[in-house]
C-alpha cells in the first residue's frame, strides 16, 4: 500500500549477493538479526565497496551496542523491535526524500532550512549566514552531508578534528552546544540537531 517495489530475502549470505549484483535500490532495511551473516558484516561489505545506499537498520529493543556498530559502519538510521510499520514506511519515505536532494558540489547548496557552500566553507540557515568556528563548520558539513542521519561523535570527531588531544565526546558536545545557540540566534524555533542518547546527533533540516 506504500507504493514501493520490494525485494527481500532471507538470510545475510542472499542480502550480501544481491547487492553485489543489483545497484538499482533506493534503500536497504537490514534485520540485524538476519541468518548465514550478519546483517552488520553485511553493511560492512556494502560500504567497503564504496556504496552510498542508505541504510536502515533493524534491532532489537536493547541492541544498543549493535545501533552503534551499526551507525559507525555507515547506517543512516534505525528502529529498535517491536515497531510501528506505518513508522517503518514514514522513515523510508523522508530518507529517499533526503536522497533525492540535489548534489551541486558547486556554489551554494540548498537543504531545507539550510544552505551550504562547501567551497567557501559557509552555511546559512534561512537567509542568514552564521558566523561559525573551523569546528563548529567542520560539524555542521558532516550532518549536512546526511541529513537526518545519525552520526557517532566518532564519526564527527573523524571529520573535523585532527588531534587526539581534541578528540574528547565532550568536545563534540560543547561545540554542539555552541552550535545550537548561533541557530536560535539565527531564527530557529526548534532545534534542527536532534540528539539521539548513545547514539550520536542527528539534523533535520
Amino acid at each position: 500500500s506504500s507504493g514501493a517495489v520490494v525485494d527481500h530475502v532471507g538470510s545475510g549470505s542472499e542480502a550480501d549477493a544481491a547487492l553485489m549484483t543489483n545497484n538499482e535500490f533506493d534503500l536497504l532495511i537490514l534485520d540485524l538479526g538476519l541468518p548465514r551473516m550478519h546483517g552488520l558484516e553485511v553493511l560492512k561489505r556494502l560500504r567497503s565497496r564504496g556504496s552510498a545506499l542508505p541504510v536502515l537498520i533493524l534491532t532489537a529493543a536493547d541492541g544498543i551496542e549493535e545501533r552503534v556498530k551499526g551507525l559507525d559502519l555507515g547506517a543512516d538510521d534505525y528502529m529498535a523491535k517491536p515497531f510501528s510499520p506505518r513508522e517503518l514506511v514514514a522513515r523510508v519515505r523522508a530518507r529517499l526524500r533526503r536522497s533525492a536532494a540535489p548534489a551541486d558540489t558547486t556554489g551554494w547548496q540548498q537543504l531545507g532550512r539550510f544552505s551550504i557552500d562547501r567551497e567557501g566553507s559557509r552555511i546559512r540557515f534561512g537567509d542568514q549566514p552564521l558566523d561559525l568556528t573551523r569546528y563548529e563548520y567542520a560539524l555542521m558539513a558532516a550532518l549536512l552531508q546526511r541529513p537526518g542521519a545519525i552520526l557517532s561523535r566518532a564519526q564527527l570527531m573523524d571529520r573535523g578534528w585532527d588531534s587526539d588531544a581534541d578528540s574528547a565526546d565532550r568536545t563534540v558536545d560543547t561545540h554542539v552546544k555552541t552550535l545550537r545557540a548561533k541557530l536560535r540566534a539565527a531564527g530557529a524555533e526548534t532545534d534542527p540537531i536532534r540528539t539521539h542518547r548513545g547514539l550520536g546527533y542527528a539534523l533535520e533540516v
